[in-house]
């Protein structure tokens, strides 16, 4: 008999034991995250080129962008700035900075998806930057991104020595 107890009680603590390491344990973690106000600027268009339809008709192009934009809930604000910070070159053409004629400019009109778009004609410079779209508190772009254009306007001086000139616009995006 004792030696059916002893089998018996090896029996027991075995099946004990077995269903002890069988048993689960959990735990958790608490994630946390802080989501910041964030902005990203893709120019779609690299090179914009400015064509003129008739003899002295201004010159156009449009600049195509691409954005996604998050601002904070209370109090953010966010937006897109151009500056011109490369006027024309060579010298004897049109100019940003330093027009050969009073009254040459270089203006564009905005679209955006999202945001509130410029309104109007915009006066490009050299010295400052100059609004292209705005976003107020909680803007949000959706999850595939938003877009825009940037229309140009180039007077078309007949004082402009003829020839190719370059200039570069810097779009610059950001969010609070």
């Amino acid at each position: 008999m004792r030696v059916m107890n002893a089998v018996l009680r090896s029996l027991f603590l075995g099946v004990v034991s077995a269903y002890v390491l069988a048993a689960q344990t959990t735990g958790t973690s608490t994630l946390s995250l802080n989501i910041p106000a964030e902005a990203s600027i893709t120019i779609t268009t690299s090179t914009t080129n400015l064509t003129s339809a008739s003899a002295f008709a201004p010159y156009t192009g449009t600049t195509g962008f691409s954005f996604s934009i998050r601002t904070s809930a209370s109090g953010g604000t966010g937006s897109i700035q151009l500056k011109i910070t490369s006027d024309f070159t060579p010298s004897g053409g049109p100019s940003v900075g330093t027009p050969p004629t009073a009254g040459d400019l270089l203006t564009y009109a905005c679209t955006a998806s999202t945001g509130t778009a410029c309104s109007g004609s915009q006066t490009a410079s050299t010295a400052a930057s100059t609004p292209v779209v705005v976003f107020g508190a909680d803007a949000h772009s959706p999850g595939a991104g938003a877009s825009g254009t940037v229309s140009w306007s180039l007077t078309n001086d007949p004082t402009y020595k003829s020839g190719s000139y370059n200039a570069t616009a810097t779009f610059t995006i950001s969010a609070t």
